[in-house]
């Protein structure tokens, strides 16, 4: 019986459901993949490709996962619906904002749980910079992920594709609403 799992095992899975995906995302995580004695890094927004499915070769190994640490005045947060029986996403956000003077200077947001593979928000961060991370700012800018989200989202008994693109908007919000109140901290 399996007992325990890694970081680097949960992540090479690629399990479209699972926390780390998203997280590592939208941290701009940088992946140590090794082949023998060579080795490469891969990118975050390059890594996960698929449903299950990652930029790892067969004959490759993830050997490392690089995060940078938060400069001041950044903060980060990741909210979920979660499936009552696995504690896995339906619908996951994960986001980091830095505030420099009052205002938005950084801000990357990524989903998962809701489609084939973890993916980065291009509309939502683009809304929050020149902001005071407001709550009005906030949820205007939580509503530009509907504007990305693509057509076949999963959807199964515990909640419909429907009411999985409805609850993006809302966990894409309280994200950021924790990451904005962990930056001006």
């Amino acid at each position: 019986m399996r007992a325990l799992g890694t970081i680097g095992g949960g992540v090479a899975h690629a399990d479209p459901a699972s926390d780390l995906p998203t997280v590592l995302l939208a941290l701009n995580a940088k992946f140590h993949i090794s082949k023998g004695r060579a080795t490469r890094v891969v990118l975050a927004n390059k890594f996960f490709i698929g449903l299950y499915e990652t930029a790892l070769k067969e004959d490759e190994l993830l050997v490392g996962i690089e995060v940078e640490a938060e400069a001041r005045g950044t903060g980060s947060a990741y909210a979920k619906l979660e499936n009552p029986a696995s504690r896995y996403a339906m619908v996951g956000a994960a986001a980091s904002v830095t505030i420099v003077n009052g205002v938005c200077t950084a801000a990357s947001v990524a989903v998962g749980g809701l489609t084939t593979h973890a993916w980065r928000s291009k509309r939502v961060p683009s809304a929050l910079l020149e902001t005071a991370l407001d709550a009005e700012a906030i949820s205007k800018a939580a509503k530009k992920v509907m504007k990305e989200l693509p057509d076949d989202l999963l959807g199964d008994m515990h909640a419909s594709a429907d009411y999985r693109r409805a609850m993006s908007q809302v966990f894409v919000e309280r994200a950021l609403t924790a990451a904005a109140a962990r930056a001006k901290k």
